[in-house]
């Protein structure tokens, strides 16, 4: 069972909407900050937007700033990122990401040490 799983992708219109959504499995301790990271071929993965584990500190890159927004459900044990936005690029894999240990939501990948397998996004132009 993966400590983390995605859903939510698929083909959205340029000017469409998307939410996905990030479930910790039951069998993970607490994931303290958490964050989206996306990737497409030939690329590195990169940094989209991240949450502190209260929900009141989001981080998010300046690519995604304004179109994108995350939010967490720590009772349901879940991590959402919503995507408004007309902007083809944003196709990729979305990955989600997590970390045990205490402090502020990073755009490091090397902050977070839990990962899902992640839920491709195609944007159609």
């Amino acid at each position: 069972q993966e400590d983390l799983v995605e859903s939510g992708g698929g083909l959205v219109q340029a000017g469409g909407s998307l939410r996905l959504s990030c479930a910790v499995s039951p069998r993970t301790f607490i994931m303290h900050a958490m964050g989206w990271f996306r990737q497409v071929p030939g690329k590195e993965r990169e940094f989209a937007a991240a949450i502190s584990y209260t929900g009141d500190i989001p981080h998010y890159a300046d690519s995604v700033k304004g179109r994108f927004t995350i939010s967490r459900d720590n009772a349901k044990r879940m991590v959402f990122l919503q995507r408004d936005s007309r902007n083809p690029e944003d196709t990729g894999g979305y990955y989600c990401a997590g970390t045990g240990r205490r402090g502020l939501p990073s755009a490091q990948l090397k902050s977070y040490e839990y990962w899902g397998r992640g839920t491709q996004v195609t944007v159609a132009s």
